[in-house]
């Protein structure tokens, strides 16, 4: 018995924001934002889980195999999945978690906490031996996601059980590790919640509908071999509330293909600036995922010299990226706060997880 101490960080997407349910590429990155687990052993067969940040505390018995309903949160749904993969546990514990992410703000709080769990879970199962990150992403992709039929896809867990900078084909479930550029970035809080499930939601059903219409007129249509001369050969075949939606699957893979080749070579700053840009004017044009005050946030962020900035995460609200030189990272950081955000502050991608 020993005590235990997990951190896990927060995850940025940089390019592909609603593509991953379309089995599309993204590249995200784990920033220098953690949620912190701290576990001690107790005579008392339960998981004592302390959560501060939401003023709740919970008591799991170590015990309990009841299995029939469905998983009542993320704690439940986690043991019951190791459960599946051979762990048992015999030895209670008092655990606080504890977060800097921001929650509900689009860092992936959620995941974080998830795959810290999972780690936890897997460190005191008995007799049990630990995944590789890739199998710990996947496995929280299914405790969080599969489990409560969420519309989400699998970016976040697993660019927070891998770390670093990752360009990963959600199609084929493959990640490749990406080289950290020497690149200054800029975090905001906005301060609006997000509206996660109702913007996915919506978003993953236009576009997926787009691609629909498009495949039953051109059957041999293949997404993944789409180029951008493909929103214009197609979009007269959509109605018209669903052509924003067919651009935006159309230019967003382009653009995240593009940003790859970028990053597989040495990026060029301003380059991968622009289409930054780019990508934030398809999820706030096109995707309608970007609130008028989190537009004005970004502008008043590009007026003080940020190269590109973008909304994170699913959108409707929460946190923003900037993409900055070192002498106008304090500029774009003002600009944020004057323009309104809460925080705004400088940040580092990780380094990658080893198992």
């Amino acid at each position: 018995m020993r005590n235990i101490k997990i951190q896990v960080p927060a995850r940025v997407c940089f390019f592909g924001d609603h593509q991953d349910y379309l089995g599309l590429p993204v590249i995200a990155g784990t920033i220098n934002k953690y949620l912190t687990l701290s576990a001690k052993p107790i005579d008392r067969p339960f998981f004592e889980i302390q959560l501060p940040d939401l003023g709740q505390r919970l008591s799991i018995s170590i015990k309990n195999t009841v299995e029939e309903k469905p998983p009542a949160d993320y704690f439940e749904s986690g043991i019951r999945h190791l459960r599946k993969q051979g762990a048992q546990f015999s030895q209670g514990y008092a655990i606080d978690i504890h977060s800097e992410i921001p929650i509900n703000a689009g860092l992936s709080s959620s995941s974080a906490l998830v795959v810290s769990w999972l780690r936890f879970l897997c460190l005191v199962g008995n007799d049990f031996e630990p995944p590789q990150p890739k199998t710990l992403g996947h496995w929280a992709y299914e405790v969080e996601v599969l489990a409560f039929n969420q519309p989400g896809g699998l970016m976040d867990q697993y660019t927070i059980a891998q770390g670093g900078l990752l360009f990963i084909d959600t199609d084929s479930q493959q990640s490749q590790a990406l080289r950290v550029p020497p690149f200054d970035w800029v975090i905001a809080e906005s301060g609006v919640a997000k509206k996660t499930l109702t913007v996915l939601a919506q978003a993953r059903e236009k576009q997926q509908k787009a691609l629909a219409v498009v495949q039953e007129h051109q059957s041999q249509f293949d997404l993944k071999k789409s180029t951008q001369n493909d929103y214009d050969r197609y979009v007269h075949l959509l109605p018209p509330d669903l052509r924003p939606y067919w651009y935006a699957t159309i230019h967003n893979y382009a653009l995240t293909r593009q940003a790859f080749s970028s990053f597989q070579s040495k990026p060029d700053i301003y380059e991968i600036g622009q289409m930054m840009q780019a990508h934030q004017h398809i999820l706030a044009d096109h995707i309608h995922n970007t609130p008028v005050a989190l537009k004005k946030m970004l502008k008043s962020a590009q007026n003080a010299g940020a190269l590109g900035s973008k909304i994170i995460g699913s959108g409707g609200g929460g946190c923003m990226v900037a993409l900055v030189e070192a002498e106008t990272r304090q500029a774009v950081i003002d600009a944020f706060l004057v323009a309104g955000a809460q925080k705004a502050y400088p940040v580092q991608i990780t380094a990658a997880t080893h198992g």
